[in-house]
């Protein structure tokens, strides 16, 4: 594998582009390696790396099918359930709670 160019943050030429560069122009990098390496130095810890693409060697974002969309809503679904108390909370259960507001704070409830 041979070495891979490391440019300065706003310096990388034209033609190459981040994952999220690519998914803007609706293409991914489509199995191919790193082409370069974007850094951005830091005082206090290291620097920040972002991996770049070649744009003309990205594949274009294969489409979202019925079965894709019907597995996805499915997954949105199942994130909304509490595990505590079998609920549908109505929203996106936090993962930083684990469990529906309701009960991760029962005392708050019980006052309101």
């Amino acid at each position: 594998m041979s070495a891979v160019p490391v440019y300065r943050w706003r310096l990388a030429p034209p033609g190459y582009a981040t994952v999220r560069q690519l998914r803007a122009l609706g293409l991914r990098p489509g199995g191919q390696d790193v082409a370069a390496v974007l850094e951005r130095r830091r005082k206090r810890r290291g620097p920040l790396i972002a991996y770049l693409y070649l744009i003309d060697r990205a594949k274009p974002v294969r489409p979202m099918t019925p079965a894709r969309w019907a597995a996805l809503a499915k997954a949105n679904a199942a994130r909304q359930i509490c595990p505590n108390c079998r609920q549908d909370a109505g929203y996106r259960i936090p993962t930083s709670l684990g469990m529906c507001v309701t009960c991760t704070y029962p005392e708050e409830q019980c006052a309101a």
